[in-house]
């Protein structure tokens, strides 16, 4: 399986403001210490070998929005936030050169930042495409389609051209789809949202993003434990910090990163990707939680198996 990342922030999608991008020129100039390069390539390579990642690139501001690839079979998501319209451009071109136009979307809760990309999915207006969305909601439909209404957006859900189905997942109960074994998790947030565990026989993968985990009832947590046992990718929602989730966001329906680092230990899990980032924090704030959680988990590593901290920004892909 691969992992391709469209969007990665949590809430609202943001932009880097124009003097965000001036600092990080200046950064870059200053770290060059006046070298000249022979052409864009050298530059490139001095980005990738000189320069944190926060100064040479940044992590993004589309919301929520996951591609899981499987060789040979249809496209697989979780979630539709902002940075579904990117991904929705990309799949027409794979469809032109003959990927299958069926699509299987996987909703964690119904929240704007989560379906906001959906009125501008391009494969949605395509009369040969088939799209079926997965929510362990009963009222996915009636979201989607009050977010076209006239008042919202001038084209109403009807006009859209996709054979669109609707399928209702009750948490726990295993099923089949787009070649993969799948089962949700209900988890804390307004409103409810779910947890999806998917499988191929062999790798696996956990998407568990607006979701709480309260302190003062970590035994509670020993389902989250077994969700997450032992699989080798989970995307976990990381927006706040620890001191955050416990007092000025308490029952907000986020978790933190050191949370996330717990779990996946208790879990035996392979590889924990940092999700759902906030969006009033800057490259840099980004940058520094994710050394914070590789401290964290260096610290508190029961034993010799490392957990592997990756940190999401909009266009990671990662191989599992």
């Amino acid at each position: 399986m691969r992992l391709r990342f469209w969007g990665t922030r949590g809430s609202l999608p943001v932009a880097t403001r124009a003097n965000a991008i001036r600092s990080k020129v200046a950064r870059a100039l200053v770290a060059a210490g006046g070298r000249s390069f022979a052409d864009e390539q050298a530059a490139l390579a001095f980005i990738d070998d000189g320069l944190d990642f926060a100064t040479g690139n940044g992590f993004g501001g589309a919301t929520s929005c996951v591609e899981i690839e499987t060789e040979g079979g249809p496209f697989i998501l979780c979630d539709m936030g902002s940075g579904l319209r990117e991904f929705g451009i990309d799949a027409i071109g794979r469809c032109a050169k003959g990927q299958k136009r069926e699509f299987h979307i996987f909703l964690s809760h119904l929240h704007w930042d989560h379906i906001m990309g959906f009125p501008f999915f391009g494969p949605a207006y395509d009369p040969r495409v088939t799209i079926t969305i997965y929510a362990g909601h009963e009222d996915a439909e009636t979201a989607l389609r009050r977010q076209q209404e006239e008042i919202s957006f001038p084209v109403p859900f009807d006009r859209l051209g996709a054979d669109i189905r609707f399928v209702t997942l009750k948490p726990g109960k295993p099923i089949q789809a787009a070649g993969l074994d799948a089962v949700a998790i209900r988890q804390f947030h307004s409103h409810d949202s779910y947890g999806f565990r998917f499988s191929d026989g062999t790798r696996s993968v956990v998407y568990s993003t607006d979701s709480e985990h309260h302190m003062d009832t970590m035994d509670a947590e020993t389902q989250f434990e077994r969700f997450f046992g032992g699989a080798d990718v989970v995307i976990c929602d990381t927006m706040y910090s620890l001191a955050d989730t416990v007092t000025l966001k308490a029952d907000w329906g986020h978790s933190s990163n050191l949370v996330a680092v717990d779990l996946c230990h208790a879990a035996a899990a392979k590889t924990l990707v940092l999700f759902h980032h906030e969006p009033a924090a800057s490259d840099d704030d980004i940058q520094t939680m994710y050394r914070e959680t590789i401290r964290y988990e260096e610290l508190t590593r029961a034993d010799a198996t490392a957990l592997d901290v990756v940190c999401a920004y909009d266009g990671l892909e990662l191989d599992v």
